[in-house]
């Protein structure tokens, strides 16, 4: 059974190299997720360590999903945003390491991701994936709105254009 929780700072700095070695593997797997290719553990580290930082600043909720006491996923919500947009947060990094798919755990970060927001006042999530990536099919099926996409918007892990397609959800 697979165990979703938020991390604080603390843990988020302890778990680094579990979160290193997700968030490696997806990228040598393909994943447009801001990274090029080759990437290895002690690229993704200095990533985690912002990210800690982020959730020590109350700025970033950052979720884990563990199966056997090993993390296999995660997800970020950015909760910090301009005066005038308290309401929204930005979805960001969903990654689930290839050993651990098929198993539904992208649908439970996600869903305790939405909660998680809800509870904090969030009532509009936005998010961006590379169009034509695995992961665009996902969210539509969670009930994310498809906006549009934007061509050549940033690059493949191993080189060439990928545009990126904008969702957003309402938070009931």
């Amino acid at each position: 059974m697979p165990d979703i929780r938020i991390l604080s700072a603390e843990e988020a700095r302890a778990a680094i190299p579990a979160l290193s070695e997700v968030l490696a593997d997806c990228v040598t797997g393909g994943a447009s997720v801001g990274f090029m290719q080759p990437y290895g553990l002690e690229d993704a580290e200095p990533y985690w360590l912002d990210v800690a930082d982020a959730v020590a600043a109350g700025s970033s909720l950052l979720l884990v999903a563990k199966l056997d006491g090993r993390i296999v996923g995660t997800v970020q919500v950015s909760a910090a945003q301009m005066p005038n947009q308290p309401h929204r947060g930005d979805l960001k990094k969903l990654l689930v390491h290839r050993s651990a798919r098929g198993r539904g755990l992208a649908r439970l970060l996600m869903e305790a991701a939405e909660r998680e927001a809800a509870a904090r006042g969030k009532t509009l999530l936005v998010l961006d994936t590379a169009t034509g990536s695995d992961a665009e099919a996902i969210y539509p099926r969670l009930g994310w709105q498809r906006v549009g996409v934007i061509p050549d918007y940033a690059l493949w892990p191993e080189g060439g254009f990928c545009g990126t397609t904008l969702f957003y959800k309402r938070l009931a």
